[in-house]
């Protein structure tokens, strides 16, 4: 079971390799929101992530004989990161196995902390079975990285630097995956004061605990697939599950394009690198009457590739119409060009790229296309511009938005 002295003990073994993780008091959502809004960092931790907790705690409470056997797990990253960290503390042989689509960032930096990675399955699942296969075969102790009470335990040490931090919070809102960290979190929470709100938040294409809720059950989903991938799970703990039914209460969908929003907040007002996973409890804050409540949200993580960072600020800009393109048939005669660039530049916008197609017209005299695309400030000043390239005669005509 998950009880107040394995807390108390998780929480002091766990200051050995965690960074203190401090709240941060977030004015723009505080204004969004209409409530107190602080952040919990756990992407600040020395793996990127909250999962060092879990591991290190577990793997505390093995045996000698157990731990000399080798470890084993299964991760998308960050509990891979988390196990080959506390692993090493330990002197331990770890192996990972992580699924092929696994960012590389998070497979280099495992391989970083001195663990062996094996890359298979397209999901979590996939990659679970087959390290359930490694260890039967070589012995290996295997380490889950949500569906044990431990690991759990270790999780919801969080919700105890929350409280001693801000005794009278009212709300915790926690990404969700397996369920291992809000299982722990809320627990612990309620432990510590009933009244505390604890409301998770999981991806809208892999809801596999708001599924599991609504059975009473694990449901096994046939997909889980979402820009979240450390929370690409398709189906949650059994184990734990009935921790969540008794201390959590809500659970709110997020879809992605919600998480690509987040994400662009927190780099712009936070200054902070947070994984889509982490920001689950961002992106869910809008769902909830938050006014005059204090509120901490976990951002769980922060391993996230350049690729797909650079990938999620451009979709990010169009979505919020602060890139856009459109496309202006000229006359194919001097100065046409500069007519329209004259009136962009007029509304303050600014051009980013320009294609110039003479052939889109077999009368070139009749008709060349411009296709441009520009930064605005936003849809109202989108909207000035469109409205005076239309004055001007150009009719505009709204184009999907491409940066390369």
């Amino acid at each position: 079971m998950m009880t107040l002295e394995k807390f108390e003990e998780a929480s002091e073994l766990v200051k050995r390799v965690t960074n203190p993780t401090k709240l941060i008091r977030s004015e723009y959502l505080s204004e969004q929101t209409g409530g107190k809004v602080y952040l919990k960092p756990e992407n600040m931790q020395h793996t990127g992530a909250y999962k060092i907790r879990g591991a290190y705690y577990k793997i505390s409470t093995m045996t000698e004989e157990e731990r000399s056997r080798g470890l084993i797990t299964a991760s998308a990253g960050n509990h891979a990161q988390g196990v080959a960290f506390a692993a090493r503390k330990f002197g331990c042989k770890a192996v990972i196995v992580m699924p092929t689509v696994t960012p590389l960032i998070k497979v280099n930096r495992t391989k970083s902390y001195g663990a062996e990675v094996v890359l298979y399955g397209d999901v979590y699942d996939d990659s679970y079975a087959y390290a359930c296969e490694l260890a039967e075969k070589e012995g290996y102790t295997f380490v889950h990285p949500f569906n044990d009470l431990d690991v759990a335990t270790g999780q919801g040490t969080i919700a105890m630097e929350i409280v001693q931090e801000l005794p009278t919070v009212d709300y915790i809102l926690v990404p969700v995956g397996g369920g291992g960290l809000i299982s722990g979190v809320a627990t612990l929470a309620k432990m510590l004061n009933p009244k505390i709100k604890v409301i998770g938040a999981e991806p809208a294409e892999a809801a596999s605990m708001t599924v599991a809720l609504k059975a009473g059950e694990v449901v096994e989903l046939d997909g889980a697939n979402t820009i979240a991938d450390g929370t690409a799970v398709k189906a949650v703990g059994d184990k734990i599950l009935p921790y969540v039914q008794e201390n959590v209460d809500d659970m709110l969908l997020v879809e992605d394009d919600e998480l690509i929003g987040a994400f662009l907040d927190m780099v712009e007002n936070h200054k902070m690198i947070v994984e889509n996973s982490g920001l689950l409890s961002v992106a869910a804050l809008k769902q909830l009457d938050l006014k005059g409540k204090k509120v901490v949200c976990v951002l769980s993580g922060g391993n996230m590739d350049v690729i797909t960072m650079s990938s999620i600020v451009q979709h990010g800009l169009i979505q919020r119409d602060r890139i856009f393109s459109v496309s202006v048939l000229l006359p194919d005669k001097p100065g046409e060009l500069v007519q329209v660039a004259k009136t962009i530049a007029d509304e303050q916008g600014n051009v980013i790229k320009l294609e110039h197609n003479q052939f889109v017209s077999t009368n070139r005299n009749a008709a060349v296309e411009l296709r441009i695309t520009m930064e605005a400030f936003g849809t109202e000043h989108k909207n000035r511009i469109l409205d005076a390239l239309e004055r001007k005669g150009f009719r505009p005509k709204l184009i999907s938005a491409k940066l390369y």
